[in-house]
């Protein structure tokens, strides 16, 4: 069975979804934590370490054999974790941003800044010392219409972001949620997400 980590139920059919097309047969177990995100936006993501250990080590006693972490903002906390307790646990932007590190100008897009920089440093990681011209961008408001259920206002002012960004060779969206918005930029430089990605490595 594959645990997933979420900090948003949104999530949970969006994966459900991926699982049902690609990989069928593939046993999920949701484990949704919203106060995770909400503290580690305030506090940092270390903040949250000893709830991320209790969800991990709770999806590995209920009979996980790997956990997929789908919260970019917590993520390393959570591939950290998962070092103590003997089963994979990977975050879902990993396999996303070892496809970006191949490129020479990554853009970095997310609706919370406190992602911004856990992504851009998983980035980096993966490029293992080569060279990458790394730029971010916030979309400001977005993350509130996200909270307030907006999800179509949402995703266009991620779209609209991503529109605006030019001399890239790559656009990364920091964040599982903000996925369906490369289905509605017109800009013309890949866009990469994570959770298909993210799932195809997780269920192998």
């Amino acid at each position: 069975m594959l645990a997933l980590l979420h900090t948003s139920p949104v999530h949970v059919p969006v994966f459900d979804a991926l699982r049902d097309a690609g990989h069928p047969g593939l046993a999920l177990r949701h484990l949704v934590h919203e106060d995770l995100l909400a503290r580690a936006v305030a506090e940092g993501p270390q903040a949250v370490a000893a709830g991320v250990e209790a969800a991990l080590a709770a999806a590995v006693a209920a009979g996980a054999s790997a956990v997929l972490c789908t919260c970019s903002t917590i993520g390393g906390v959570a591939e950290r974790a998962g070092e103590a307790l003997g089963v994979p646990v990977l975050r879902v932007d990993r396999p996303m941003a070892r496809a970006a590190a191949s490129a020479g100008r990554v853009v970095v897009v997310a609706a919370l800044e406190s992602t911004l920089e856990p992504t851009a440093e998983l980035i980096r990681e993966e490029a293992a010392g080569r060279p990458v011209d790394l730029r971010t961008l916030v979309v400001e408001g977005a993350w509130a219409r996200f909270e307030a259920g907006d999800r179509d206002g949402y995703l266009d002012a991620v779209a609209a972001a991503v529109d605006s960004v030019t001399a890239a060779d790559v656009i990364v969206l920091a964040q599982v949620s903000m996925a369906d918005a490369a289905r509605r930029t017109t800009n013309t430089t890949p866009v990469l997400s994570s959770p298909r990605p993210g799932l195809a490595a997780a269920g192998a």
